[in-house]
């Protein structure tokens, strides 16, 4: 039986499948270093975070049109909700290093986001990232996008890339602007840097929640206080172990920050390039010990939508039988 999920942590350009990718490339006639679904799926071995950075960079170079930023929303709405996703928070870039139009950029996701709800029944929210190689100028402008699209389902700002390189605190001015027009601030941080990238991400930005945020274990003190202040942690195992920011399931810290009264919630991050899925990501859970009805109540009380959307997830959860969904069954 599959049951509800909510995913807060899903990039767009890293739910693209081979197939797709190709066709996109063609089309645009952008040059892909590979020809073949195969030869997609090999460029999606990873060697560390920098080398995905790299393959991410290189592969969503491929999307340039509105119609390309749409049509991979929709198709991700199809997949995810086919593993029980009814609500989802998507994450995007807008390339600015590669002279993307935002405009193109955020009515194509926007577009993407109508049609998924009207064809698929599911809710989602958008959350653009600012890139840490960004300059406070260039940050600056994300947000004031983001401002711009508000009304068509923007809901907070992100910030992801190289988190030991670029902390997040010369970043603080856009995130101030962003708050102060409504918008949360939900930016990655402890997954491959350490205890001080959340703090940072904390105290400098007023994060709402944290992506990832799994090092907060180096920190017994950081971790009581996410716990006490209801901080909910985006968590993906699979693409923490693909890209070694741990070294296997086994030794994931996810059991040990939902111990700690963590509020942690389970996405997929970049499900295409991680060769996953929701109900991998819950059967890894399983495999933890951890079933997924405490995802569900993470996700929504981390979930940036409004009220009366918060309300029809809450009383789908209340309606379902979570004793017929054990722990390891997505």
């Amino acid at each position: 039986m599959t049951y509800p999920k909510l995913e807060l942590h899903v990039h767009l350009e890293g739910t693209v499948r081979p197939k797709t990718l190709l066709e996109i490339a063609r089309r645009n006639g952008y040059g892909l270093p590979v020809d073949s679904v195969d030869g997609v799926r090999a460029l999606y071995e990873y060697r560390d975070f920098a080398h995905f950075i790299e393959v991410f960079m290189l592969t969503s170079g491929a999307l340039e049109h509105e119609d390309d930023f749409r049509r991979i929303v929709v198709e991700y709405a199809a997949e995810a909700s086919q593993h029980g996703a009814v609500y989802l928070e998507a994450i995007f870039s807008l390339g600015l290093w590669r002279g993307l139009d935002s405009d193109v950029v955020f009515t194509g996701v926007c577009d993407g986001a109508e049609e998924a709800r009207e064809r698929h029944g599911i809710e989602i929210r958008l959350t653009p990232d600012i890139a840490r190689v960004y300059s406070l100028d260039e940050a600056l402008h994300v947000v004031r996008y983001a401002i711009k699209y508000r009304d068509r389902g923007v809901v907070g700002i992100g910030l992801g890339g190289p988190e030991a390189e670029h902390p997040p605190e010369p970043y603080a001015p856009a995130f101030d602007l962003a708050r102060s027009e409504g918008l949360a601030a939900v930016p990655h941080a402890g997954e491959h840097a350490g205890p001080s990238s959340i703090r940072g991400a904390l105290d400098a930005l007023g994060a709402r929640r944290i992506r990832h945020g799994i090092r907060a274990v180096d920190d017994p003190e950081l971790v009581q206080e996410l716990a006490d202040r209801r901080v909910v942690l985006d968590v993906c195992p699979i693409s923490n172990v693909c890209t070694g920011a741990v070294p296997s399931l086994s030794r994931h810290p996810l059991p040990e920050l939902v111990a700690a009264g963590v509020v942690c919630s389970l996405s997929t991050d970049d499900p295409a390039m991680f060769g996953t899925d929701l109900s991998a990501e819950y059967a890894a859970a399983g495999e933890l010990g951890l079933g997924p009805r405490g995802f569900f109540e993470a996700g929504l009380e981390g979930a940036l939508c409004d009220e009366p959307t918060r309300a029809r997830l809450r009383t789908l959860g209340e309606a379902f039988d979570w004793d017929s969904a054990p722990a390891g069954v997505p």
